[in-house]
């Protein structure tokens, strides 16, 4: 049966994305064809020697399900390499596109481009479509209360801990998943023991450093308020990154396990206290504004 799709590597699967989804899946059902995404497993930079190589803010495993979660009927997840990278946009349609998966109609975002150097544009694209049998339809941009929707305006603001204005674009809470590891029980002694993340085991971009409204989903599935603490831990003299998570009201041992932690609003920076006392109180602060900025989230 043939396909209507859309390309691209989609790191965040934001609201812009979804824009892109739902014209697919509109056209499918006009069409009476099924739905496809064909993304790509690594980003194109890492393959073509690009200096820059964004922090992403999906691992694979995500950005599939969430591509899953809208509708899609398939999702295809290409392994991006150097003879990928070589293709022409002419030769991706004929042998990716058309041969390989039955594309009748490719919806193409406003700013989307693909191919080797990504020389080629819409209209080159279409021109292509005719020869090629595919119908290339573009979908126009999506801003959100006249701000742009892209994964590098999201990164900027989550790398700046506006976590709050990064998931009105992501379209949901921000996460990050990995499992618990053994801490220094700091947290412990000052009546708030943590779950830890090791960050070098994350695969995405870690948010700013500070104290975030948080909650916690652990591996049997139940959800808990708690509130994280990304830094190095300044009143102890740390000098690396940790990411550190109190589940209120939770007492289960969960070091080996997996646990999601989805951000919601970074509620302060990070800052020194000159006494463990001092940092007690604050902890206390923290919790109240937590629990207030969880009862008031916004999705």
């Amino acid at each position: 049966m043939s396909k209507v799709a859309t390309i691209g590597f989609f790191d965040g699967v934001h609201l812009g994305h979804r824009h892109i989804i739902d014209d697919v899946l509109a056209v499918a059902r006009e069409s009476e064809m099924e739905s496809m995404v064909i993304t790509f497993s690594r980003h194109p930079r890492l393959v073509v020697g690009s200096s820059f190589v964004p922090e992403l803010l999906n691992t694979t495993d995500e950005k599939i399900s969430l591509i899953k979660k809208a509708g899609i009927d398939h999702c295809v997840v290409l392994d991006f390499d150097s003879e990928m990278a070589k293709m022409t946009a002419h030769d991706f349609m004929k042998t990716i596109l058309r041969d390989k998966y039955g594309v009748g109609k490719l919806v193409i975002g406003y700013d989307n481009r693909f191919g080797h150097n990504r020389q080629e544009g819409f209209d080159d694209y279409q021109a292509y479509g005719k020869e090629l049998g595919i119908e290339v339809i573009q979908c126009n941009e999506l801003t959100e209360d006249g701000r742009h929707v892209s994964s590098s305006v999201i990164r900027k603001k989550i790398a700046a801990g506006d976590i709050e204005e990064a998931n009105s674009l992501l379209g949901y809470e921000y996460r990050l998943s990995g499992i618990v590891t053994e801490g220094t029980h700091v947290g412990r002694s000052l009546g708030f023991p943590t779950a830890n993340l090791n960050p070098a085991t994350i695969g995405k971009l870690i948010p700013a450093c500070g104290v975030y409204a948080t909650i916690v989903e652990t591996s049997d599935g139940e959800r808990h308020d708690s509130m994280t603490n990304i830094g190095c831990r300044p009143t102890f003299g740390g000098k690396t990154t940790t990411i550190e998570t109190n589940i209120f009201d939770f007492s289960r041992d969960i070091y080996g396990e997996t646990i999601i932690v989805e951000f919601i609003k970074r509620i302060r920076t990070e800052q020194r206290f000159n006494s463990e006392q001092q940092l007690e109180r604050q902890l206390r602060n923290d919790k109240e504004k937590v629990l207030e900025t969880i009862k008031h989230r916004k999705i």
